[in-house]
């Protein structure tokens, strides 16, 4: 007899995402991506921030449409919500004026149950997270793990064969985080809703713990780098040296996309600027400094008290700059790092400005200043023309980052109320 076919829940088909800047500019988030979502699995999407996970989170969900691409539900095409799928949000999105009950019951009076059905239904799932006895509480008397507990209830009241989770731990403690993993571990493996669980994600060591496969996805716009099958049998255990294993593996992975030592033949002639505060940088330096010049770059993370992906845009900038190297997972001086570092705070400043006017957005915008009749750009042009160079860059962002670099430099000054970039003088 013939095997039958696994249908997918869920699968995309060479998804790319655009979304309107200002100025009628196009910003990609997603480029050609093509997913599969199975029965019965847990799949996590990890990458840096900005490469589009919570966006094709949203694409399953039926929430947005890709701008190209095939989107279809057990093999038939998707063309609005995804009547299979709930979402749980990072920030709880609780309505606070309802209790515990009726942050969940609102989700089944919507879907048209009667009011008897509604609290039955929403009573047995509030047990469920183990929340029964906190029916009438508002979300204000509430820990963030009872919150969150809350939103998960409110997901899993509709049986969905797909639940969505975006980042849904960052917003408590890690103690509390570790029991809510294990929680909806455990509330997915006794079924029968959800049948898969899509997380999105930037701490790898909750990735490894709950994924059965691991989409790695490239900086923006975001593309499939990798997908990688975690054989680790349940329950696991954080401690154990196969778990340690695949945790130093996926973070050789994303560090080697993410933070290549420079090619030879040198930069491009405009480079993208990563996500970082000149403040960011330093303190970063000055980490480095207090611990030996060098540093395993989750450890600098922790240490900063920064997201993993954060700390990573930070790295990125302070090796454009020259002042630290990234051998493999390691952060550590370079002898300018190491000399700017011990420097006195007008020192700094110079080899600041010297570093940056290397960069050739800094140097481009510092010379268009230079020329200009009387020292100013308006800040609508320089976006302009950063959306012009960089096509796949948030301008926005990109000229934030421009005004702090130079204004750390004393290149640039920003007048907000004029929306001028100037000369500093």
């Amino acid at each position: 007899m013939a095997l039958r076919k696994v249908v997918p829940l869920w699968e995309g088909r060479g998804i790319t995402h655009e979304f309107r800047m200002p100025g009628h500019s196009a910003l990609k988030v997603l480029e050609d991506v093509d997913l599969v979502v199975q029965p019965g699995e847990v799949l996590c999407l990890l990458g840096p921030s900005g490469c589009g996970k919570s966006t094709l989170l949203r694409i399953i969900a039926g929430l947005v449409k890709p701008t190209r691409g095939e989107v279809l539900r057990h093999g038939q095409r998707l063309t609005g919500l995804n009547e299979g799928a709930a979402m749980v949000f990072q920030s709880f999105a609780l309505l606070p004026w309802l209790t515990v009950a009726g942050n969940v019951e609102v989700v089944l009076r919507a879907a048209g149950m009667s009011p008897a059905q509604a609290r039955e239904r929403a009573g047995a799932v509030i047990r469920r997270v183990g929340l029964g006895g906190f029916e009438g509480v508002y979300p204000r008397e509430l820990s963030g793990g009872m919150k969150q507990r809350v939103g998960i209830a409110r997901a899993l009241a509709g049986e969905p064969e797909l639940l969505l989770m975006d980042e849904p731990f960052s917003q408590v403690d890690a103690l509390t985080a570790e029991s809510l993993r294990a929680e909806v571990i455990d509330l997915w493996l006794s079924g029968p809703s959800p049948q898969s669980i899509v997380l999105v994600s930037h701490d790898i060591h909750e990735v490894v713990w709950m994924a059965d496969r691991v989409v790695v996805l490239s900086p923006r716009p975001g593309r499939v780098r990798m997908v990688y099958e975690n054989k680790l049998p349940r329950p696991r255990d954080y401690r154990s040296p196969e778990f340690g294993e695949v945790v130093e593996y996926l973070h050789d992975v994303i560090i080697g996309h993410e933070m290549p030592d420079v090619a030879e033949g040198g930069e491009a002639e405009v480079e993208p600027l990563p996500q970082a505060t000149s403040a960011e940088v330093i303190g970063l330096l000055e980490f480095l400094d207090s611990h030996g010049g060098e540093g395993d770059i989750f450890h600098v993370a922790s240490g900063l008290h920064m997201e993993f992906a954060r700390c990573m845009a930070v790295a990125k900038a302070a090796e454009l700059l020259d002042l630290v190297d990234t051998p493999r997972r390691k952060v550590c001086f370079t002898p300018l790092g190491r000399r700017m570092v011990q420097a006195s705070s007008s020192e700094r400043k110079r080899i600041w400005r010297n570093q940056v006017l290397m960069l050739g957005l800094v140097r481009f915008f510092y010379d268009r200043l230079r020329s200009s009749r009387g020292g100013w750009l308006a800040r609508e042009d320089v976006v302009k023309e950063i959306s012009r160079r960089l096509p796949n860059e948030d301008a926005e962002a990109t000229f934030d980052v421009l005004v702090d670099w130079g204004r750390f430099a004393d290149l640039f000054a920003y007048d907000g109320r004029t929306g001028r970039l100037l000369m500093s003088f």
